[in-house]
C-alpha cells in the first residue's frame, strides 16, 4: 500500500485527510484523523490516529492500541473516511 494510495483505486494525499471524520462502514463515528503512523522502510501508512501521539512511551502505546484504526481497514475516502470495523 503506497502512502498516496488507499486500496488499489483510491489516490489521496495524507494532508487532505487530517481532520476528516472517521466512520465505520456501519455508520458509527470513531473520531477525526489527527495523525498517521508510517512505516518509512516500506513507504506505507500503518495507522490513523484519532488523537495526537503523547510524548510518553507508555501513553503513546496506549493511544496506538485504543485510539487508532488500521490503515488497511480504510474502505473509502470522500467527505469522510470509512473503515471496516475491527473484529
Amino acid at each position: 500500500m503506497d502512502i498516496n494510495n488507499i486500496g488499489e483505486d483510491m489516490a489521496f494525499n495524507l494532508s487532505e485527510m487530517y481532520g476528516m471524520d472517521i466512520f465505520t462502514d456501519n455508520g458509527k463515528f470513531l473520531g477525526t484523523a489527527q495523525d498517521f503512523i508510517i512505516d518509512v522502510e516500506k513507504g506505507e501508512v500503518v495507522r490513523i490516529l484519532l488523537e495526537e501521539l503523547p510524548s510518553s512511551k507508555e501513553k503513546a502505546l496506549e493511544t496506538i492500541k485504543e485510539k487508532s484504526v488500521l490503515y488497511k481497514n480504510v474502505r473509502s475516502v470522500e467527505d469522510v473516511i470509512v473503515v471496516t470495523k475491527n473484529k
